[in-house]
């Protein structure tokens, strides 16, 4: 199963890592682009739920490690004003480009 690392800088300029089992990320959120803090953890949370998700279709159990993505994301997200800016920086890796015929 594909894993994506989603860089993001919060409102403080502090910039983390954050880790999901799938490439699911790039259906909620776009590389390059703003969110506010709680529309940022909607966002992690719903593509962190799915991939763990697909983990426990595929092998039976929840992914752990997407869950403590999610709790490091909360814990950041509690340090910031809910409608401060998070931007995401990169989404890696991308998705495949479609090749032109």
């Amino acid at each position: 199963m594909p894993e994506l690392t989603f860089t993001v800088r919060w409102p403080d300029g502090a910039v983390t890592d954050c880790w999901s089992p799938s490439l699911v990320v790039h259906d909620h959120l776009d590389a390059g682009a703003s969110y506010t803090v709680r529309e940022f953890r909607d966002r992690a949370a719903a593509a962190l739920a799915e991939g763990s998700d697909r983990v426990r279709a595929r092998y039976g159990f929840a992914c752990s490690a997407s869950a403590a993505s999610l709790e490091r994301i909360d814990a950041l997200v509690a340090a910031h004003a809910p409608d401060a800016r998070v931007e995401v920086l990169r989404l890696h890796p991308p998705l495949p480009q479609e090749t032109p015929r």
